[in-house]
């Protein structure tokens, strides 16, 4: 079979772990920086290891696209894959630990006030103390248990909060380290006992809008919110509006409703809110990119062998 791979990110030991595995299977492979680089004779292709909407939306021959990050909703447009047998993976636990540490940042960046002091002493400033928070004693609630909540609330269980509260769609989590884990349907009964909502949602129907207006108001407050998933989550006017009034201390939003975020967009003016660009995940730590090379091999040697791939994305439930 051919399989392509299209990565700017990947390293010289990535590139020869996938060629000696392909190799092995009795696969022939070839390596782009960029979907523009592959000629019209590789359009053929067999398997996808990248991104490469051209082919996935015109060749019927495709019969598994692996694709380089954990989100997939750009991919569940009807109609989007030319073969709609295509097999579809993606890289859901390749990312958790980015992520995670990107969240931790974020909450003790607002709580320690380090935005503040960061200003202050750029500007040439020695302010007093002021009151501070600690994830000490913080009751914590998790949207979304996959990877990356899951991977996050292990590394906050440290600091020794008061409790945390996973919430997804299920309302189940083998995980242990959650106090409890709740349907979704069950949000609203611990929104008012949050004082940390980590949210890392999938965009799907059901996660639209879920932190709507009514919710925000729901938090008590002093609360703050953290946004890595998707932000189709969350209503940002209600948002904006909570944080002004003083209702929310603060909020970490990695992802927005349109990016990159329009520069006429309100909520760049907003002082209690850290932003930051899609930058929480992506490729940029050495531990992403060996784990994401080695899950994509995994599920070669599976996909060779019609053994059930591990990374397998649900179409209907959108991840």
């Amino acid at each position: 079979m051919k399989i392509l791979v299209i990565n700017n990110m990947l390293e010289q030991k990535h590139l020869d772990l996938i060629k000696n595995t392909a190799v092995t299977l009795g696969h022939e492979v070839f390596f782009y920086t960029a979907e523009a680089e592959i000629p019209q004779s590789n359009f053929d292709a067999d398997i996808i290891y990248g991104f490469a909407p051209s082919i996935v939306k015109t060749s019927k021959n495709l019969k598994w696209l692996c694709v380089p990050w954990a989100g997939v909703d750009s991919l569940m447009t009807p109609g989007y894959f030319a073969n709609e047998d295509c097999l579809l993976t993606n890289a859901a636990g390749a990312y958790g630990v980015s992520i995670a540490e990107h969240m931790i940042a974020v909450s003790l960046v607002m709580m320690r006030r380090l935005n503040e002091f960061m200003e202050e002493t750029r500007a040439g400033e020695w302010k007093s103390p002021r009151e501070q928070r600690s994830l000490k004693d913080c009751r914590i609630t998790v949207l979304g248990t996959g990877d990356i909540g899951t991977t996050f609330a292990k590394r906050v269980r440290a600091f020794e909060p008061a409790s945390i509260i996973g919430v997804c769609r299920s309302g189940r989590s083998r995980e242990t380290v959650y106090d409890k884990v709740l349907p979704v349907s069950e949000l609203d009964s611990v929104l008012s006992e949050t004082d940390l909502l980590a949210m890392s949602l999938p965009a799907t129907a059901e996660t639209r809008g879920i932190l709507s207006r009514e919710r925000i108001a729901m938090l008590p407050e002093g609360a703050y919110v953290v946004n890595v998933g998707r932000g189709s989550a969350i209503d940002e006017d209600a948002l904006a509006d909570a944080l002004e009034s003083g209702h929310l201390a603060g909020a970490a939003l990695d992802v927005f409703q349109t990016e990159p975020l329009p520069k006429d967009n309100h909520l760049w003016k907003i002082k209690n809110l850290l932003i930051t660009p899609h930058v929480a995940g992506n490729m940029t730590l050495p531990y992403t990119r060996d784990k994401n090379v080695q899950m994509f091999c995994e599920d070669l040697k599976n996909f060779t062998n019609g053994a059930p791939l591990h990374y397998l994305v649900d179409r209907k439930l959108g991840y």
